[in-house]
């Protein structure tokens, strides 16, 4: 008895493979084939997701995207960027890459008080021209025009008087 539901259940696994495969991601954007830094520099691909090219820092070695979205940033070194909070990137910066937005992201931190935080999503709504970042258990809006240049990374962390370090 257990052979004739096995045969029921291979069609019905083809049938959602195929529905789990669909993309609703912009079409205008090629999704069919990986993207590597071969292919552009990062900070101008992100423009055609709906993304500012501001929320990278400026040392990315190379970085790779996957037709699924997954992506791999290589920075040089680990840097500091200060936006409106200090950031920190980490020298890998992982997630998934959808029109929009970044999901699952790990390797940068946000620093909220005295806590770093980690930095799990961002969307971007360009209708509004507002940026959310994700933040732990929180979120925070930015205007998009804050990350529309590229931010030079620093070693080391500053605070915003520019006096101390970390």
């Amino acid at each position: 008895m257990a052979a004739p539901i096995s045969l029921y259940l291979v069609p019905l696994i083809f049938f959602f493979q195929t529905h789990l495969s669909y993309s609703t991601a912009d079409p205008t954007i090629d999704h069919g084939l990986p993207l590597s830094s071969s292919t552009s520099d990062v900070h101008d691909l992100l423009p055609t997701y709906g993304l500012p090219k501001g929320i990278l820092p400026s040392n990315v070695k190379s970085y790779t995207l996957s037709a699924a979205g997954d992506f791999t940033i290589e920075l040089e070194s680990t840097c500091y960027v200060q936006f409106d909070d200090l950031v920190y990137y980490e020298r890998t910066i992982r997630g998934k890459l959808s029109y929009g937005a970044v999901h699952d992201v790990s390797g940068i931190q946000a620093k909220k008080l005295f806590l770093w935080l980690p930095v799990t999503g961002i969307v971007a709504d360009e209708k509004s021209g507002i940026v959310q970042f994700f933040v732990g258990a929180f979120s925070e809006k930015f205007p998009a025009k804050q990350f529309e240049d590229i931010p030079v990374c620093k070693s080391k962390a500053f605070l915003r008087a520019g006096l101390t370090s970390m």
